[in-house]
C-alpha cells in the first residue's frame, strides 16, 4: 500500500485546480454582435460559491479534522465566448472558454489559475460537423453531461488533497465515472439519424501511459487516442429518454517498460417522465485509470493502469433519481468506483441535494454527501454539508 499511498500524495492541489465542464442546463448566453455579413458573437458565464464543512476520519493518514471552507463546487465559475458565421452554405463556428478558481488564499495566494477548457472551431456541412482544437473528450462523456448533481457539490476527501485544494470538489469523478479530460482533437458528429441517434468519433491527441515517460523517453504513441460516442435521444408526451454508449482506445509502446493498451466501454441511459427522472451509468475498461482516464499518468498515477506487466481492470457505476416540483429538485445519488491493483483502490459516494431555481438566472442548493476512499484496508470517510449559489448568463 505503502507506493500507491506515497502517489496520492502527489496528487497536490494544483493537479486538480480547475477541473471543469460546462453545464448543461441551458445557459442564456448574451449576444454582443450580429451581423450577417460579419460574425454572431455571445458571451456566456457562470458563478458559483458554497460554504462547505466536512467532517473526516482518516484511517490513512491517521488525522481526523472538521474543516469550513468558502470554495466553488464541481464546476468552476467561468466566462465563454461562442461565434458563429456561414459562409457559401458552412456554419462556421467556434468556442473559447476561461475557467477561474475563487478559492486561491488558503494555498495559493493571490495566484487564481485561469485555465482554458474549451478553444476549438467548427465546421457544419449537412453530412455533419467537423470540431478541430481542444475539447472535453467522449469517453465517459454523457455520464457526466447527464450527472443529476453536476451544478451541485459532490465528494471531497484529504486522501486526494479535495478538501484544502484549490481546485473545485469531484462531484462524481474516481465515484461512477472518469473525468473526459478536455485536450486537442479531431472530432466528427453526425447528423441525427434513425430517429434519434448521433454518432461522435474523435482522434484524441494520446496519453503517454508509461513509466518510460519524460524527456529522452523511448516509448511512444504511434497512432493517436480514438474515443467515440453513440447517443439516442426521443421525446413523447411529458417525458424524455437519453441512451448513449462510448469507446476509447489508445497504446503506449515501450521496449522499456512494456507496452500499455488502454480499452474502455462506458454506457448509460436517463428518462424523465414528469417531474421523475431516473439516472444510471457506468464504465468499465483497462488502462483507464481512476480519475482522468489515461491522463491519470500525469497525477503520477500510472499504477493504477498498468502494474506487474498487465493492464489493471477499472470499472465504476452511477445510479440516481430525482424529483422536480414547481421550483425545487430533489436527488439523491450513489456512485462506486473500482481499481484492481494488488492494494485495490476504491471510493463510494452517496449525495442527497435540493435545488431551488430562484429565478431563471439564479439556483440555491443545499447537498449533504458521504464519500468514502479506501486504499488496501484503510479508509477515510468523510461528512460534507455544502450551501451554495449558482448564478448563470
Amino acid at each position: 500500500m505503502n507506493n500507491l499511498t506515497k502517489a496520492s500524495t502527489r496528487l497536490s492541489p494544483m493537479a486538480f485546480a480547475i477541473l471543469g465542464l460546462t453545464a448543461t442546463s441551458a445557459n442564456a448566453a448574451v449576444t454582443i454582435y450580429d451581423d450577417p455579413e460579419v460574425a454572431s458573437v455571445s458571451v456566456d458565464a457562470s458563478f458559483n460559491t458554497f460554504y462547505v464543512n466536512s467532517s473526516t476520519e482518516n484511517d490513512i493518514s491517521g488525522v481526523d479534522r472538521d474543516q469550513s471552507r468558502v470554495k466553488m463546487g464541481f464546476l468552476p465559475n467561468w466566462v465563454g465566448m461562442t461565434f458563429s458565421k456561414d459562409i457559401n452554405g458552412v456554419k462556421v463556428g467556434g468556442r473559447s472558454s476561461f475557467w477561474v478558481t475563487i478559492n486561491d488564499s488558503n494555498t495559493g495566494v493571490t495566484s487564481t489559475g485561469i485555465d482554458v477548457r474549451q478553444f476549438y472551431a467548427t465546421l457544419d456541412f449537412d453530412w455533419g460537423q467537423i470540431l478541430v482544437g481542444k475539447d472535453f473528450t467522449l469517453f465517459n462523456r454523457s455520464n457526466i453531461f447527464l450527472d443529476e448533481i453536476l451544478i451541485g457539490y459532490g465528494n471531497v476527501n484529504d486522501t486526494l488533497g479535495l478538501i484544502d485544494g484549490q481546485g473545485v470538489s469531484f462531484g462524481n469523478i474516481g465515484s461512477g465515472y472518469t473525468y473526459p479530460f478536455p485536450t486537442s482533437q479531431i472530432t466528427y458528429r453526425s447528423p441525427e439519424f434513425g430517429g434519434g441517434f448521433k454518432l461522435a468519433i474523435g482522434l484524441i491527441d494520446p496519453s503517454n501511459t508509461s513509466i518510460d515517460a519524460g524527456p529522452g523517453r523511448t516509448s511512444e504513441e504511434s497512432m493517436p487516442r480514438i474515443e467515440a460516442e453513440l447517443t439516442y435521444t426521443t421525446t413523447f408526451e411529458n417525458g424524455m429518454f437519453n441512451a448513449f454508449v462510448g469507446m476509447l482506445n489508445q497504446t503506449t509502446e515501450s521496449d522499456v517498460a512494456g507496452d500499455v493498451e488502454s480499452n474502455g466501454v462506458s454506457y448509460g441511459a436517463k428518462v424523465n417522465v414528469g417531474g421523475f427522472a431516473l439516472h444510471a451509468s457506468g464504465f468499465s475498461g483497462e488502462a483507464i485509470g481512476f480519475l482522468l482516464g489515461p491522463t491519470d499518468n500525469a497525477l503520477g498515477l500510472q499504477g493504477l493502469m498498468y502494474e506487474n506487466g498487465d493492464e489493471v481492470d477499472s470499472s465504476g457505476y452511477l445510479v440516481q433519481g430525482s424529483y422536480k416540483a414547481g421550483d425545487n429538485r430533489f436527488v439523491i445519488s450513489y456512485g462506486n468506483t473500482e481499481v484492481e491493483t494488488e492494494t485495490p483502490w476504491e471510493m463510494d459516494a452517496t449525495q442527497l441535494a435540493w435545488f431551488h431555481t430562484f429565478n431563471s438566472a439564479v439556483t440555491f442548493v443545499a447537498e449533504y454527501d458521504m464519500n468514502e476512499i479506501s486504499i488496501g484496508g484503510a479508509t477515510e470517510d468523510v461528512d460534507t454539508i455544502a450551501l451554495g449559489a449558482v448564478i448563470n448568463f
